[in-house]
This record gives C-alpha cells, structure tokens and sequence, in this order.
C-alpha cells in the first residue's frame, strides 16, 4: 500500500486552530470566517455543552479568559451564555454553516462522556455536516464518540512517542493519530503511514517549525497561524532549480 507521504503532488491540509486567533477573538464565526479567507482548508473548533446541552463554541471550562465571566458554561443555559458575550459565542450549528462546505475538525475538551458526545454528533448530522466533520481528541472522548456515531472520522490525539496499543486502535478506528508537532520526525511519520493512518500535527506557529514538518512528510497541520502556513506550504511546493521540471 502507498502511504499519502509517497504519493506524488499530496497536498497538506492547512487546518485553522480555533479560527485566526492572532487576529479575530478564537472560537467566534468572526474568527472561522477570517481563517477561511486566508486560505484555511479547514477550520478546527472547541465544543462544549451548556446546561440545557447546546454544543457551543468554547475551549475553557469556564468564560472567564475569552469572555470576563467566572461561570463554567456547563453551569449556564445557552441563553445565559448568549446574554453574557453579548451574542459572541456561536452554537455548533451556526459554526457549521459559518464554515461554508469547509472540512470542521472539532476538538473536544473537558472528557465529556457519552450522552454528551451524542449531542455533538446529533448536531452536525442535524445540520447535514456529517461528511466534512472530524473529531479530534484523547483516547476516552473518542471512545465516546465511536460509541455515538459508528462512522465517525477520528483523528486520535497522541501526546508520547510509545505508539497507541493495538486494542485502543481497535476499539477507536481512528483515520488520523494527531501528535503535538515536536514529537513529530521523519521515523515518527514513516511509521504512522506504514501502520495505515494519516498524521496530523498542532499547532506549529513558525516558518522553522512549519518548514521542518513539512518534508517530514505530516498530511496536516493545525495553526494559529494559517496564512503563514499556506504561504510556506505554497512556497516548499514552488519549483525550483533542483527539482525536476523547474525552469531556467
């Protein structure tokens, strides 16, 4: 089997973590929006629910760091939450259709179990979304989502070089094992697509880093930085005297 690393002309997807939050306040269609004008394939997001279990956009337990506001949002009705950042934190659907066709990865944070990870799914097959959505997360929540949605994409998220057991992969199915990018190399990324996954990397935010990735071989990597890694990754792409094919 060819891995996506050998395939000639694969692209990298260039993924939006939490929008363009050097820019527009994170987790916002503001944010989403801006990202996807700089070039964005995708757009990463952090959902939570509220008490009366609307998935919404947030990755702090709480609204205090984005939003001045101690309370967990879990402890808050969606409508409490929407009166309280003056309309700022958008529902899962509205982020969704915010996305215009663009593949969504969502993120999520907090452990949730189950039931909560049923509302997730429930909502982006509501809003017609299935096929563009991926999950991303540690073992337990995409456990949870596995068991919500049987044909979930799932890009694990691995934080150690010991490589995922059997059984987990077994149990979870993941298309993707998604690893914090100073962990990734060369060997790392060969031996992802000998075992059959694609390899997502988070979150790089320099030229360096993003151009070392790069010839590693990642099929993705998630910024905050997106513009810069589509100018980096258009740039490693341009010919040049040394490739076959280039001019002059």
């Amino acid at each position: 089997m060819t891995s996506p690393a050998q395939r000639p002309g694969r692209a990298v997807t260039a993924v939006a973590h939490r929008g363009d939050p050097y820019r527009v306040r994170e987790n916002t269609v503001a944010s989403l929006r801006s990202a996807l004008a700089r070039g964005a394939d995708a757009v990463e997001i952090d959902v939570r629910l509220t008490r009366d279990g609307v998935p919404v956009l947030l990755h702090d337990a709480t609204l205090k760091r984005l939003w001045e506001h101690e309370r967990p949002v879990l402890a808050l009705s969606f409508d409490e939450v929407r009166e309280l950042t003056g309309g700022g934190v958008p529902t899962l659907t509205e982020a969704l259709a915010a996305a215009d066709g663009h593949r969504v990865m969502i993120d999520l944070p907090g452990s949730p179990d189950v039931r909560a990870v049923r509302r997730v799914t429930d909502a982006v097959r509501e809003a017609g979304a299935a096929d563009r959505v991926y999950y991303c997360a540690g073992a337990d929540a995409m456990l949870a989502v596995r068991a919500a949605d049987p044909d979930a994409e799932i890009a694990l998220t691995w934080t150690t070089l010991a490589p995922p057991r059997p059984v987990l992969l077994e149990a979870i199915r993941p298309r993707w094992l998604n690893y914090r990018f100073p962990l990734v190399d060369r060997a790392l990324a060969d031996r992802v697509h000998r075992d059959g996954y694609l390899l997502s990397v988070w979150t790089p935010d320099t030229r360096r880093s993003m151009r070392r990735l790069l010839a590693t071989g990642v099929d993705s990597i998630t910024t905050n930085r997106v513009d810069v890694l589509c100018a980096t990754r258009a740039s490693a792409a341009a010919p040049s005297p040394d490739r076959p094919g280039s001019s002059g």
